[in-house]
């Protein structure tokens, strides 16, 4: 499950500045000090899916994740939000029930 709090999407459309729809694609990157997987961090691009694993549409965004990423998000709740101090989006990890 990926929620995307109202100011993160705000965040995203701000940032991409396209004309929707289009796709950010979620992904695992491999650098970072990631909490959830150590040395990998959560990372976006904006990108047509080839195989979607999961994903969830906003207003004319839709955020997916590649079925080959899964495997990062597999039993967690991931929650990104906006940071109005740091004016940055952070993702917050929590093991699903």
């Amino acid at each position: 499950m990926i929620l995307i709090e109202n100011n993160a999407y705000k965040w995203f459309e701000n940032e991409f500045q396209s004309q929707k729809p289009f796709y950010i694609r979620l992904y695992p990157q491999y650098a970072g000090f990631g909490k959830k997987n150590k040395g990998y961090s959560l990372a976006f691009s904006k990108e047509t899916p080839h195989v979607l694993g999961e994903e969830q549409e906003i207003e004319g965004i839709t955020f997916y994740v590649e079925s080959n990423d899964a495997w990062f998000f597999n039993d967690t709740d991931v929650e990104i939000k906006y940071s109005t101090e740091a004016q940055e989006i952070f993702a917050f990890y929590k093991e699903s029930q």
